[in-house]
């Protein structure tokens, strides 16, 4: 199960991100990140199929988060374009790799897993590079080593591995909420780092999606106020 595990949960991740690469080349970067954070409905619409019932809490929360991230994206029209294609069928990989992670992960180590699913993810990442024949050179890789090392080991290792640990004790559906706020922090770090400017706009969808957050987690906060009152009593 380890094993099994890990390979399709690093493929799945895998032929995602190559398909988020390809398709942001043909698309605006705003586009690209909003669709992309669409997996924040494929989750729990693929969810129903596998009888899993959530709280209206959590519908209502998946469509504010669909509105925030519009906010927080979007700044023209909706057109679209060559890559938009791509970009969609980058969002249902997430959408496997979450609901993968939800299957596997309370039944392995999730560290272990991790592993696997990262070997197998840069050998097909690998396969893809070589296929594409954008093979880069020693002077690129030197130029760019710090953010590679920076989004290797942070964003990759350390997130997705965060991820699988965290997805074992997590309902899928408020999980990718919450990874879907990966927008709102990289907004904000855009504002507090970079001095990039923050329109009303942005700031509306940042707040758009709090409010989901703690709306779909409301069910649970109410579960667990209910089990500590009923042990005081």
């Amino acid at each position: 199960t380890l094993i099994v595990g890990g390979i399709v949960v690093g493929a799945a991740l895998a032929v995602a991100s190559a398909l988020q690469q390809l398709g942001i080349g043909f698309t605006t970067v705003g586009k690209a990140g909003f669709i992309t954070a669409m997996y924040i409905v494929f989750v729990p619409v693929f969810g129903i199929f596998q009888r899993r019932r959530l709280p209206v809490t959590v519908w209502i929360s998946v469509a504010l988060g669909v509105v925030g991230l519009y906010f927080l994206s979007m700044n023209g029209s909706f057109t679209l374009q060559k890559g938009d294609a791509l970009i969609l069928c980058c969002a249902f990989g997430y959408t496997a790799h979450i609901l993968l992670i939800d299957h596997f992960s309370p039944k392995v180590n999730g560290i272990k897993m991790s592993c696997i699913q990262f070997f197998v993810c840069a050998a097909l990442s690998a396969v893809f590079m070589l296929i594409d024949g954008s093979i880069p050179t020693w002077q690129a890789i030197g130029e760019a080593i710090i953010p590679i090392l920076y989004t290797g080991v942070m964003s990759s290792g350390v997130g997705y591995t965060l991820q699988i640990i965290a997805q074992k004790n997590t309902e899928p559906a408020v999980a990718s909420l919450l990874m879907s706020l990966e927008s709102v922090f990289a907004a904000l770090a855009g504002w507090v780092l970079l001095n990039q400017k923050f329109s009303g706009r942005e700031m509306l969808g940042c707040a758009i999606m709090f409010a989901a957050i703690v709306l779909a987690q409301l069910p649970d906060l109410i579960a667990a106020a209910r089990k500590k009152k009923g042990k005081a009593a």
